[in-house]
C-alpha cells in the first residue's frame, strides 16, 4: 500500500502540472490538439474526403467539414461495425458503446478507439482522483474498494472481432488488472443481465466489504444503498462503510437527489463530485469540492466548439472557440475526437460558470425542453424550480417528468407534472404555488406566458405512488445503469405512457 501511494503521489503531481498548463493556455492546447487529430486522420477515408492533409487552420477545418450528428455518421459507423476500418479513424476500432436510440435506430453505436479509451475515458477517471487527492490531504480512498454501479454488462460480439455494450461494460472489460483488484462487485456479478438480480447480488456482496468510493447514476445508487441498509439492519451507510468518502456521479442533475444521500450518509466529510462522461468521451470534472461547475478537460484528444443556441437549425451555423465564449450563455456542445467523431453535435446544452479556468455545467438536451406555448422551458429550469419548491416545503422528490397539456376546448394550455415524492409536502397547493413562482422567476418566457394566464395556466401535478418510475422503466426493459427517467419532453409520448401505467395499477391523484 505504501509503494502504491508513493507512485500515485508522483502521478498526481505530474498531472496537476499538466492541468495547470492547459488552464493557462486553453486556446493553444486546443489548437495543437485539433491539428494532431487532423494529421492523424489525414489518410483515412474521411480525411481524404475532406482533404485533411491540406488543412492548416481552424477556419479551413470548419469551412470544409459540416456539423455532424449520429444520423449523418450512421452509415460510416455501421460499416466499421461490420468490419471495415480506416474510415473515420486510422487505428483499429472493435468496441462500440451502445447508447439510447435515435429516430432511425433503437440504439446508437458509438465507436471507441484505443486512443479514446485510454487517453480520454480512463484518463478522466484518473484525473478526478488526482485532483481530489490534491485537495484532500487526509483522504482514505485507498483503504477500501471502489463500488461501480454500471449498466448492463452484456457484451455483444460479432464474427469479425467487434463488440458492443454499455460504456460501463466496455470500460470494465478493459480495465488494467491493478484497477480490477480494487473494484467491487466481482466481474461475474457485473455480467448479470437481470438488473433486479444484479442489484440484490451487488448489495449482498458489497454489504460485507470496505467501500471508500462509489460511482454511478444517483437513482440506481440510492436503490442499492437502501438495500444494503436493509441487509445490515442499519439506517446509516456510514456505519456499514465507515471509510466511504467520495461519490462520483453524472448523467443527471444531482440536486433533486442530494438530500436523500445526506439522509443515508451521515459522515460530515463525505464528498460528492460530478463528471461529464458520455459514450462519446470524458469531457469535464468537478475540480472544486464545493464548486459550481466542472473543469473542461482540454488535453484528452477532444477539440471543442460551442454553438450559440440561436444558431441551432441554421444551414451554416457559427461556432465559437474556447476563448470566445461568454458566461451565462447556453451553447450546443460540438466535439471532434480521437475516435473519429468529427464536428459531432452531442445534443447537450452547456453553460460556462467560469472562464478562468473554463468550467461548465450541463443545462439540458436540445431535444429535452418544452416550447409548446412559446415558454422555452429547459431541463435546468425545471430542476432548479423543483429544488426551490422542495426546500421551501420540506419535501423530497424521487423522480419527476413534465410535458405540455393541451385542452382543445380552451385557448390556453398547461404543464402536467408527474412527481414521485419520497416525502410529500404538507400542502400540495403551496408546493404548486412555489413551483409556479420559481419557474416565473427563473424563465422570463414562462413568466410572460403565465401572465394573466395568457397562454399557460398554473401547473398540474399527478402524484405517483412510490416505485412508479422504477416499475415503469422495468415494464419497458430499461432498468439500471444508463437508463434515466426523461425529465422534459415537448410531446406527451413518455408522460402518457407513465400515466397509462399508473391507471393500470392503482389509479392516480391529480392536483391542479
Amino acid at each position: 500500500m505504501k509503494i502504491f501511494n508513493s507512485i500515485f503521489s508522483w502521478v498526481i503531481k505530474k498531472r496537476i502540472h499538466d492541468i495547470e498548463f492547459f488552464k493557462q493556455y486553453p486556446q493553444e492546447v486546443q489548437e495543437e490538439g485539433l491539428q494532431k487529430l487532423i494529421d492523424t486522420a489525414k489518410n483515412t477515408e474521411w480525411g481524404k474526403r475532406y482533404d485533411y492533409a491540406s488543412i492548416s487552420s481552424l477556419e479551413e477545418y470548419k469551412s470544409r467539414v459540416p456539423i455532424q450528428s449520429y444520423e449523418t455518421l450512421r452509415k460510416d459507423i455501421l460499416r466499421i461495425k461490420k468490419g471495415e476500418q480506416n474510415i473515420l479513424w486510422p487505428t483499429e476500432i472493435k468496441w462500440f458503446a451502445k447508447s439510447s436510440g435515435t429516430t432511425t435506430d433503437k440504439s446508437k453505436y458509438i465507436p471507441i478507439s484505443k486512443e479514446s479509451l485510454y487517453d480520454c475515458h480512463y484518463k478522466g477517471g484518473k484525473d478526478l482522483l488526482s485532483m481530489y487527492c490534491n485537495k484532500i490531504e487526509n483522504h482514505t480512498l485507498y483503504t477500501g474498494r471502489t463500488l461501480a454501479i454500471g449498466g448492463s454488462s452484456q457484451i455483444l460480439s460479432y464474427s469479425h472481432d467487434a463488440y458492443a455494450g454499455d460504456l460501463s461494460a466496455i470500460l470494465t472489460k478493459n480495465l488494467p488488472f491493478w484497477v480490477q483488484l480494487r473494484k467491487t462487485p466481482k466481474y461475474s456479478i457485473s455480467l448479470l443481465d437481470d438488473w433486479e438480480e444484479k442489484l440484490e447480488q451487488m448489495a449482498q456482496a458489497t454489504a460485507k466489504q470496505n467501500v471508500s468510493i462509489i460511482m454511478g447514476v444517483p437513482s440506481w445508487t440510492l436503490m442499492l444503498l437502501n438495500r444494503v441498509l436493509e441487509i445490515k439492519r442499519e439506517t446509516d451507510i456510514s456505519k456499514v462503510w465507515p471509510n466511504l468518502e467520495l461519490y462520483m456521479h453524472g448523467g443527471v442533475n444531482f440536486g433533486p437527489y442530494k438530500s436523500q444521500f445526506e439522509k443515508l450518509i451521515s459522515r460530515p466529510d463525505m464528498h460528492y463530485l460530478e463528471t461529464y462522461n458520455a459514450s462519446e468521451g470524458f469531457f469535464a470534472i468537478q475540480d472544486e469540492i464545493n464548486g459550481n461547475g466542472m473543469l473542461l478537460m482540454l488535453d484528452y484528444g477532444v477539440y471543442y466548439e460551442f454553438m450559440p443556441i440561436k444558431e441551432v437549425g441554421e444551414e451554416n451555423p457559427h461556432t465559437l472557440t474556447i476563448t470566445e465564449v461568454e458566461l451565462g450563455v447556453e451553447y450546443n456542445f460540438i466535439i471532434s475526437t480521437n475516435t473519429g467523431l468529427w464536428r459531432y453535435d452531442m445534443g447537450d446544452t452547456i453553460e460556462f460558470t467560469s472562464l478562468s479556468p473554463h468550467r461548465i455545467k450541463i443545462t439540458g438536451r436540445t431535444k429535452h425542453f418544452i416550447n409548446a406555448f412559446g415558454e422555452e422551458l429547459m431541463v435546468h429550469n425545471a430542476e432548479d424550480a423543483i429544488a426551490i419548491a422542495t426546500k421551501k416545503t420540506n419535501s423530497v422528490i424521487s423522480e419527476f417528468t413534465v410535458a405540455p397539456k393541451f385542452d382543445l376546448s380552451k385557448t390556453v394550455g398547461s404543464h402536467e407534472w408527474v412527481i414521485e415524492f419520497e416525502t410529500e409536502p404538507k400542502s400540495l397547493d403551496y408546493f404548486i404555488e412555489v413551483l409556479d413562482n420559481s419557474l416565473k422567476s427563473i424563465n422570463s418566457d414562462y413568466e410572460a406566458k403565465r401572465f394573466k394566464n395568457i397562454a399557460l395556466t398554473k401547473p398540474e401535478i399527478i402524484i405517483a405512488p412510490k416505485g412508479t418510475f422504477y416499475h415503469w422503466l422495468k415494464s419497458r426493459d430499461k432498468l439500471g445503469g444508463q437508463h434515466k427517467v426523461p425529465r422534459l419532453f415537448n410531446d406527451r409520448k413518455h408522460i402518457d405512457s407513465i400515466i397509462d401505467y399508473m391507471k393500470s395499477k392503482s389509479g392516480i391523484k391529480i392536483v391542479s
